[in-house]
């Protein structure tokens, strides 16, 4: 069999930290074409993880127009999300986008009516649903061991890490700061728990306060204050069709000592669980209260040489096997879509201060 013939659009920190590294151990692929506005990344790209006869472009139109591959991984700021993955698919490639989905939940939407248009596979790299923990608490879920999941929290809280390079200050390239950025992650391992998309109404707040100090303590170094346009905190509170509750938090700077990312906490009638301290599953039997910790990674066989699976490995390889099998990959373009606007329902809730209610 063929390998497939795989793109890297965007050579730079996400591409070269997560995706191209774990792309590299898989033996049904091989990395054919690099490109990125910066052509020396590119070609860096290119030579480290590209086999023989790799090609470096710095424009993907011209890319798509010339080169015949499978599948597209687009590694760029979220403002050009959806104008090449769009283009990817119409080119006749499946494509993998880097979170979050898109920009705009409108642009979030052409992305899945472009994906049903090429009948090509298409899907968001929320690459915290691939964690150990994240995979157990989902089986927890899908077994009904909690029962009723009616009230949730998704956390994504630093106190003093604003990622000071790249765009990420910039509300023009990337659409906001830490809500879109690291809020959307603990968002979509919320609702992907609770299988649970069909949203209500979404209130939210949004607050600009450390930006304009400067900090020397910040984990990636001070920050420009001119510069800094987005967020530094923003959050909300998600109302679903069925009267679940989410209350979504997300900060890149807060005064407080509650840190934690990525992580997700459910109550449903019939226990509860959290990755607040590992992961701990919470309930009552035998008329007493109980609190377990599982232990994450002990027995099974490991899936590379002896070494353990990645999480970020873990979603590469799921990635090509649902291309290579024609089955739903493991994070939907639908799933998604929910996230971007629900986002977007709390930047729109705290400029207007009012309530953004879906399906009007």
């Amino acid at each position: 069999m063929s390998k497939l013939k795989v793109a890297i659009i965007g050579c730079g920190g996400i591409a070269n930290g997560k995706q191209m590294p774990s792309l590299a151990k898989l033996e049904e692929v091989e990395m054919t074409t690099f490109c990125d506005i910066v052509k020396s990344r590119a070609e860096k790209a290119a030579q480290t993880f590209g086999g023989e006869g790799a090609v470096v472009y710095e424009d993907y139109q011209t890319l798509l127009k010339k080169e015949n591959v499978d599948v597209v991984h687009v590694c760029t700021p979220n403002k050009s999300h959806a104008e090449i993955s769009i283009a990817a698919l119409e080119a006749g490639c499946h494509v993998m986008c880097e979170k979050p989905m898109a920009k705009t939940a409108e642009e979030a939407r052409e992305m899945v009516e472009a994906a049903k248009r090429t009948g090509k596979k298409l899907t968001i790299g929320y690459n915290n649903r691939f964690r150990e923990d994240s995979l157990y608490m989902k089986d927890v879920c899908r077994s009904g061991e909690l029962g009723e999941i009616y009230y949730a929290k998704a956390h994504a809280i630093r106190r003093r890490a604003v990622p000071t390079w790249g765009v990420f200050l910039n509300e023009e390239q990337q659409g906001g700061g830490p809500l879109i950025d690291i809020g959307t992650h603990a968002l979509d391992l919320t609702l992907w728990m609770m299988d649970n998309y069909e949203v209500k109404s979404v209130m939210g707040n949004v607050y600009y306060k450390l930006s304009a100090q400067e900090s020397e303590a910040n984990a990636f170094g001070p920050w420009e204050a001119s510069e800094f346009n987005v967020e530094d905190s923003a959050f909300g509170m998600i109302t679903m069709q069925n009267g679940a509750t989410i209350i979504l938090e997300s900060s890149w700077a807060l005064n407080t000592l509650d840190e934690d990312e990525a992580k997700s906490s459910l109550s449903g009638t019939m226990g509860g669980a959290d990755m607040r301290d590992g992961l701990r599953i919470n309930g009552e039997k035998h008329g007493k209260l109980f609190t377990t910790k599982p232990e994450l990674g002990a027995g099974g066989v490991a899936f590379f040489d002896g070494e353990k699976e990645s999480d970020a490995d873990r979603e590469a390889r799921l990635w090509i096997e649902s291309i290579l099998n024609d089955t739903e990959p493991v994070v939907s373009p639908a799933q998604a879509l929910v996230v971007s606007e629900v986002l977007e329902a709390i930047y729109e809730s705290a400029r207007t201060g009012k309530a953004v209610y879906f399906g009007e």
